[in-house]
Order: C-alpha cells, then structure tokens, then sequence
C-alpha cells in the first residue's frame, strides 16, 4: 500500500522563500556571500591547520573537524537554494530529498557530539592544565572525534527510515528551503504521531545529553576563571569563553526549538527563519569565534599567504 501511495510522488517542491519574490535577488546575494565565506574560511583553517606543525594541538584537531562539518552542513542546503533561485527549479527527487535530509541530520549531529568534546578538551585544558597532556593525548582526540562523526552518522538512521516508509500522495510541496523532517511528514496521507515520537526521543537523547555536557563543561570553566588572580587574565580567558557559549547557545537555542518536541508547529514560515540560525548562520560564525580571532591562527595565515605568493 506505501509503496502504491508512494508512486503517485515522484519528486517534490521546495517552495523556498515565496514572501521574498520582490527582494529576491538580495536573499540570493545573501546566502551567495554568506555560503562563500563559510567555504573559504574553513578551507583557509584547515589548510592552516594542516600545514602548521604548531597547531597539531587537540584544540586544533577538533577545530579542523569542525571546519569540516561546517563545510559539509552548509554544502548539504544552500547550493541547492541559490540553485532553485537562480534557475527558478525547486523540484527535488525523492531520492535527493531523503539523501539531503539524513546527511543534514547526520552532520547536524556530529556538530553536537563534536562541541561537547571541544568544551571537554577546553575543560581539561583550563581546569586541569597539569594532566591536560596526559588525558587529551592522540588517541583519546581521535576516539572522541571519530565517536562524533560514528554518532552523527548513526543518529539520524532511525528517524529518517520511517520518514522514508510514509506514504506521500497529497500535496508535493515542501514549505521550506531544504528537506526537513517536520514540513516532510505535514505531506504525508498516514498519521505521524508515532514517528512524531521517534524524532522527539532522538532530537532529545542527541541534543538534551550533548548540550547538558557542554554546559557543565563551561560552568567549570568559569568556575576557574573566576578564581584567576588577575583581572587581565580573568578578562582574556573569559573573552574567549563567553564567544565559545554564544554560538553555543545560537546552535543549541535554534535546533531544540525546532526539533525537540512532539507536535509540528504550523507556522513554518517561522521556523525557516529560524532554520537559517543554524543551518547557516552558525557555520559562518564557528571559524571567525573559534579560529580566526586567535593569534596562532592569524600566523598561520601569514606563513600560508606568503608561501602561496612566493613558491
């Protein structure tokens, strides 16, 4: 029966941004400017990273990571957006929608895991200095990175399996700028309330557990910063740490509103909005807090450039 019902949608409709026909240009020169920005300054740190010997710290480690999934959460939405702008073609195959949407949640999900073990090492860092090398040696930052990438891939598995079971023979027309779950399982001709459920379990176990870890990490950072005998030090560490909680907050903020709860919320006009925060927004806000505002990475960038003018 799914499958007969599944034959009568062959592809689907990403209706994007229609309250924004007049200004579209500006929307597509937007995201254009802010895609390009996340492309090159996560290429630009890896490289850095990559090239530096200095920087094969596990701090960086995780920054490069991070680089990387920035680079793949955005690649994953926005080049299929200006896409649908530039050559007025907003349809998606089930196929590339389904794709879209676990690789989406996939990397949404490692980006979880992977800042709660960056605010562990940050933790162990300024915390416990004295045996930060000892714990945070190599093969613990490759377990911690690759249970990050293990648990992104894995956590969406579940979800978009029984997405991908419901039977779509209504409308087509997803309200919204990529697939996501929510405006996906409104088009469905069966009831959602179980898969409802499954989403909401796995929205919470994923981001509940890795923001709650995150938090108690910081909250003993700033424990420690305050004990720092002097105000410059306490003022230079806790810079650091308040840019660190205010993407942090951006990310969780956005994508527990969205996701953790158990009934779509109709107003999808608004959650594209805020779909843009961290789908978007967030990725082009990572390398500027994380990497781009420290001295050693500013070096880097200099010996690149230079190396690159003058082979």
């Amino acid at each position: 029966m799914v499958s007969d019902n599944r034959t009568l949608v062959t592809e689907f409709i990403i209706l994007g941004f229609p309250n924004v026909r007049e200004v579209e240009l500006v929307v597509f020169a937007t995201f254009l400017l802010l895609y390009s920005l996340t492309f090159t300054e996560n290429v630009a740190i890896i490289l850095v990273i990559g090239m530096d010997y200095r920087l094969h710290t596990p701090m960086y480690f995780f920054i490069s990571n991070l680089s990387f999934l920035d680079i793949g959460y955005t690649t994953v939405t926005v080049p299929k957006m200006l896409a649908n702008i530039a050559i007025q073609s907003q349809t998606i195959s089930i196929t590339g929608c389904f794709t879209q949407l676990y690789i989406f949640f996939f990397l949404g999900s490692a980006e979880c895991f992977l800042l709660t073990s960056m605010a562990y090492d940050r933790y162990l860092a300024i915390c416990n200095p004295l045996h930060y090398t000892t714990i945070m040696n190599h093969r613990a930052c490759l377990w911690l990175a690759l249970g990050s990438w293990l648990g992104g891939f894995l956590a969406p598995a579940l979800p978009t399996a029984f997405i991908f079971r419901l039977p779509f023979c209504g409308s087509n027309i997803i309200n919204h700028f990529f697939c996501d779950s929510p405006p996906l399982m409104e088009l469905s001709c069966q009831d959602i309330f179980e898969i409802e459920v499954i989403n909401f379990v796995v929205g919470t176990i994923v981001l509940m557990s890795s923001f709650i870890l995150t938090m108690i990490s910081y909250i003993f950072i700033v424990a420690t910063i305050l004990h720092i005998p002097t105000a410059e030090g306490r003022s230079k560490v806790f810079s650091t740490c308040a840019s660190h909680l205010t993407i942090v907050t951006i990310f969780y903020g956005t994508t527990i509103f969205m996701y953790i709860r158990t009934k779509t919320i109709q107003t999808f006009d608004f959650n594209k909005t805020v779909s843009v925060f961290y789908s978007v927004v967030t990725p082009v806000l990572n390398p500027v807090i994380y990497s781009l505002r420290n001295n050693d990475i500013k070096q880097g960038m200099r010996k690149l450039s230079k190396s690159l003018r003058f082979p």
